[in-house]
């Protein structure tokens, strides 16, 4: 239950943080800037993991998320970013926020890459968006070389997820819920 609150006031906190609803024009600079970024990231990622590309390749979509977070025993990070999917062609972009207590201190600047195995698992994570728990890592990043024990992936619901730390560093274990869905403002 304290998990869920925490993750509540988390997700309400970043939400105030990200402003008021975007204008027309505000909608396709940032739409623009989280397809830069994506790109940005897909090649930091391709430089990390030689056999990324490959899998990307032959995914029926990904998705690559950059998220910004702050922790010291309870944390919170949140971010925006964009899911393709191959079979329709179609970008969507998407938000998400996790919340997380434990034993746990830092500030990071994360990128993340999700590959999904089956177009199930693209359209279910588009249209329902995803929550799940985490554990702990160590790592750290400057200038967007991310070393570590948390870099590297994980297997969740038919897809791999993947993490980078950009900036920043993060140590410790934690009990976290990440919850990613569709941007009201940006479809």
């Amino acid at each position: 239950m304290r998990l869920t609150a925490l993750f509540t006031t988390a997700t309400l906190i970043l939400t105030l943080a990200a402003g008021g609803a975007l204008g027309a024009g505000d909608k396709a600079k940032k739409q623009a800037e989280i397809r830069k970024a994506t790109q940005m990231s897909l090649e930091r990622f391709y430089k990390a993991g030689s056999k990324l590309r490959s899998e990307v390749a032959k995914a029926p979509g990904y998705a690559v998320f950059t998220t910004f977070g702050l922790s010291f025993v309870v944390g919170g990070a949140g971010g925006s970013g964009v899911v393709h999917d191959k079979k329709t062609k179609k970008d969507t972009f998407m938000d998400m926020a996790q919340a997380s207590a434990g034993l746990q201190a830092g500030i990071a600047e994360n990128e993340t890459l999700i590959v999904f195995k089956s177009q199930k698992a693209v359209e279910e994570f588009t249209n329902k968006g995803w929550e799940f728990g985490g554990g702990g890592a160590i790592q750290a990043g400057v200038a967007g070389k991310s070393i570590g024990a948390g870099s590297g992936e994980n297997m969740i619901a038919d897809a791999l997820y993947y993490t980078l730390t950009k900036n920043g560093l993060q140590a410790g274990g934690a009990v976290a819920g990440t919850k990613f869905w569709k941007s009201k403002e940006l479809n």
